[in-house]
């Protein structure tokens, strides 16, 4: 297995066991410092491995971190929905 894949493959073990963790923030700042490591190891796996490989671990991380895009996907709507103005 390449670089890439095992340190998507760890991310993955170390997201579950933060999961499994007592938190007081509901596991937020955990999420941000998983999001942080966890983008450039999608690209890593993007440019060894091609970009169907990274969608599907992009597509796992979203599962793991689900929260935070769903929050991420509200906020965006919100945002469109304000920023639609009267049609004249």
């Amino acid at each position: 297995m390449s670089l890439s894949l095992t340190l998507a493959c760890l991310w993955a073990l170390v997201a579950n066991v933060l999961a499994m963790t007592p938190s007081r923030d509901n596991h937020w700042r955990n999420a941000y410092i998983l999001i942080a490591i966890g983008i450039p190891i999608v690209g890593y796996v993007t440019v060894q491995h091609g970009h169907w490989t990274g969608l599907l671990v992009l597509a796992a991380g979203c599962s793991v971190l689900r929260w935070p895009v769903i929050y991420l996907g509200r906020w965006l709507r919100r945002g469109m929905r304000q920023s639609k103005g009267p049609a004249e």
